[in-house]
């Protein structure tokens, strides 16, 4: 007949007594409590493997911490394990591995894990901006909780004061890169889904703004400003450069002097630093080139074409042509990637081949087949675009543009 183990009291385990000899009181059902010859006690879970059938002891905790209600409930979650062929310490050990790699998991290092990833994919000055965005508005409150911890409530009370500022565009962005990095957590076994799909549902959405710019007609007043406006001349020249080779304003901020063939008159942008991460090339126009001889006494021996004033080993930063445009009058009116929409706005005007003026824009040809006849064929049709575009910026800038009789006045050129 089995042997009845009467259980113990609260009372009894406060008044027991430390012996010379380590000893053991039982509750029944494999529940001990050890009193050390100390004085201290703990609680004991002692069981059979499921499958060896040893004897096992399981730590669950010194008492008073653990009461004895406490070490009850954790006796029975363990005997529901060993039901199921489950052996307590092995599970307890797993949860325990389980709970670490969550708190090392925390969204800030999940991010970084998919940034080196995601870097690789876009432009440097875009990777940059898509950090600091992370390091400014997300991780100085969510960053060090675990990322399996993340709840679109959680997520959206940090975006709400940036939302209520007005700034939707920046909301908007940090909705997209948190789902990004959720995405990259599920694909990697972090996370079995992702809670933050619908949290830009929880925010009004950004209306859509053109780049500004200024109609084809203040093209000689916009020349005529740039020319007496008190800014350095290497930003002169940045914003120059950039208006006459129709590229972003990262792109033409970071223009190095090697991506320079002058024996065939070409800048060649590697894919790493173009939006769509393929490799641009760009026909230099006598006007260019003439801007390069400007620029070589300043930067030829550098990196850059256009060093940054306070560090001249790093280039320019991509918003300085935007920041001395707003003080030659355009704020609100003008920024510098809207250039490219003049460029665009002329020279369909003008009739140009509309492929002609995508490829200058490195728009990039959905059609593989066209793309590369394209890559081909249109740089020698684009040469005839660039040049005519660099005539018209200059007739702009000395106030020819309209003279009809001129002897330099601008020609319709077919490029169909």
């Amino acid at each position: 007949m089995a042997k009845v183990v009467k259980p113990l009291t609260n009372t009894e385990i406060q008044q027991v007594k430390p012996r010379e000899k380590e000893f053991n009181l039982s509750d029944g059902d494999g529940l001990i409590l050890r009193v050390k010859p100390r004085g201290s006690k703990l609680w004991l879970f002692n069981y059979y493997h499921p499958f060896t059938k040893k004897r096992k002891n399981l730590s669950l905790g010194a008492y008073p911490e653990v009461s004895l209600a406490h070490a009850r409930q954790k006796r029975l979650q363990y005997r529901e394990l060993l039901a199921s062929d489950i052996d307590p310490k092995e599970h307890k050990d797993q949860a325990s591995k389980a709970s670490e790699r969550e708190h090392l998991n925390t969204l800030k290092k999940v991010a970084t894990d998919w940034f080196n990833v995601k870097k690789t994919k876009v432009t440097f000055d875009y990777g940059e901006d898509l950090w600091n965005s992370l390091e400014n508005h997300i991780f100085p409150k969510l960053g060090n909780y675990p990322i399996s911890k993340i709840s679109a409530p959680s997520a959206i009370e940090v975006l709400n004061p940036i939302a209520a500022k007005g700034k939707l565009e920046t909301v908007k962005r940090l909705c997209q890169r948190l789902n990004e990095i959720m995405t990259f957590a599920v694909n990697t076994g972090v996370i079995f889904s992702n809670p933050l799909s619908g949290i830009n549902q929880a925010f009004e959405s950004p209306k859509k703004k053109s780049m500004a710019t200024i109609r084809p007609n203040e093209l000689p007043d916009f020349m005529k400003r740039l020319n007496s406006a008190s800014i350095k001349l290497v930003t002169r020249c940045l914003i120059e450069w950039q208006l006459h080779t129709m590229v972003r304003p990262s792109e033409a901020a970071g223009a190095k002097w090697s991506e320079i063939d002058f024996k065939n008159n070409l800048w060649i942008i590697p894919a790493e630093r173009m939006k769509k991460k393929r490799e641009h090339i760009v026909p230099l126009s006598e006007h260019t080139l003439s801007l390069l001889e400007t620029l070589k006494p300043i930067s030829g021996h550098r990196l850059y074409l256009f060093p940054s004033d306070r560090n001249p080993k790093t280039h320019s930063n991509a918003q300085t042509a935007n920041m001395a445009i707003k003080r030659m009058g355009y704020a609100g009116k003008l920024v510098s990637h809207g250039l490219r929409a003049l460029a665009s706005t002329i020279l369909n005007e003008q009739r140009f081949a509309p492929d002609i003026i995508e490829a200058a824009l490195a728009h990039v040809d959905q059609n593989e087949v066209r793309r590369t006849y394209n890559r081909a064929d249109y740089l020698e049709r684009r040469k005839t675009l660039m040049t005519w575009w660099s005539n018209h910026i200059e007739e702009a800038a000395i106030g020819n543009m309209g003279i009809a009789n001129s002897k330099s006045g601008l020609k319709l050129v077919n490029t169909k």
